[in-house]
């Protein structure tokens, strides 16, 4: 285990309560009863995850320096004219300067993106692999044994293998613009085709379905009270759940009956498309007490979602509220979050879980049964970034006629 660099919080005496506790970057972790064999339990426990934790960003620190210091040597300039120069770029090189690549490119509110993650994962397994074989050489037949053995090994869906072929084929292409590929490689890779349903072992999985209405209305009470409003705003306006957890009163033009959400970034962004969030009567009455802020600040708050519990514990058990996180909450909810919440509220109500995707979905639903497939695509932000500005504007008029009755 590598030397830790910073001395273990020690076990203190709280002495408004008298409880044990520590102090972790400025936050009491409450123990139990200070000298209990429980409170002495709870430090023993809670030192082995300290050191755990401390052990994991050392190694990851010590893992970024290498990495860094390897970075210096190997980029695609070194590789474009290693292959120049009549050598081999082998797949582990190729492999490297593309992480590197999309840990910068795709990054969202300032963080790495799941995508990127994936092809960490996907080029992991390829690596192990094929790392030392050609980028040149390697061919439909070695990515169709690489294939299988993600059917076999790795026990992937016929649709997520699909997705993370295509993402092995992007990395190509990129290598092939850098000039670190023959330009016929992705072309002969692309050949292989994906999976198809029924002709192949892998699993098959259902999409996202809707959920019904009367579950959400039995999960309500098992949540937040800010969560709830999260749920219902989504349930009204069908938003992406990336989008609620954004709302900011910035983003909301209020000037018009039916009020616009725009939001600040969207999940489609990159591909040049706008997007517009209706917002009804009926999701405006629920939102106004969350426009009652700084228009930057964001109106879903964990932070806000705290401080309600903390008045609610005050009232009633008449006691000062005891902090046990280790970290200050964050200004806002991720996608993550949200939907942890709503899956430990299912259980706690005994219904079947649900995702706030499928919220989207039963939204969605019930626009296409009452007015059609074009008005579901307007209000889910189907539309596509080349669209004429008279189409633009029909589509808005279709979309506030629906959020006047829908949301």
């Amino acid at each position: 285990m590598p030397r830790l660099l910073k001395k273990p919080p020690k076990y203190g005496r709280h002495k408004a309560s008298g409880q044990a506790c520590v102090y972790v970057n400025g936050t009491e972790v409450y123990l139990g009863k200070y000298g209990s064999p429980k409170s002495h339990d709870r430090y023993r426990d809670f030192l082995a995850e300290w050191r755990s934790q401390q052990a994991v960003v050392e190694n990851s620190e010590i893992a970024q320096a290498t990495e860094d210091s390897l970075a210096k040597t190997l980029h695609p300039a070194a590789l474009r004219r290693k292959r120049r120069e009549g050598g081999v770029v082998t797949l582990d090189e190729l492999i490297f300067v593309y992480r590197r690549h999309a840990s910068s490119y795709y990054v969202k509110y300032g963080k790495v993106t799941r995508e990127a993650e994936l092809i960490v994962e996907l080029t992991t397994l390829l690596g192990k692999k094929h790392g030392d074989e050609p980028v040149d050489e390697f061919g439909p037949v070695q990515l169709d044994n690489f294939r299988d053995d993600l059917i076999v090994e790795r026990d992937w869906s016929r649709k997520v293998i699909n997705k993370q072929i295509s993402r092995l084929i992007r990395m190509f292409k990129w290598a092939v613009g850098k000039e670190m590929c023959a330009a016929e490689v992705p072309l002969q890779l692309s050949a292989l085709g994906g999976l198809k349903k029924g002709r192949t072992d892998a699993r098959e999985t259902s999409g996202v379905s809707s959920v019904d209405d009367t579950l959400i209305e039995q999960t309500l009470p098992y949540l937040p009270e800010i969560i709830s409003d999260m749920v219902r705003f989504q349930r009204l306006t069908s938003a992406r759940p990336g989008e609620v957890c954004a709302l900011r009163p910035c983003d909301i033009d209020r000037s018009g009956e039916v009020w616009v959400y725009t939001p600040d970034a969207h999940k489609t962004e990159h591909h040049e498309k706008s997007r517009s969030v209706y917002i009804g009567p009926q999701a405006q009455q629920m939102l106004a007490s969350y426009l009652v802020r700084d228009e930057k600040k964001f109106c879903f708050s964990p932070e806000e979602s705290i401080a309600r519990a903390r008045q609610r514990q005050q009232k009633l058990h008449d006691k000062p509220w005891k902090r046990t996180a280790l970290r200050p909450p964050a200004e806002r909810y991720q996608v993550a979050s949200y939907r942890v919440a709503i899956r430990r509220a299912c259980k706690k109500a005994g219904v079947e879980v649900w995702t706030p995707n499928q919220l989207r979905h039963t939204g969605a639903t019930e626009i296409r049964k009452k007015f059609g497939l074009e008005a579901a695509q307007v209000i889910c932000g189907h539309e596509k970034a080349d669209v004429t500005q008279v189409y633009a504007e029909r589509d808005r008029q279709l979309a506030e006629k629906v959020a006047k009755e829908v949301g």
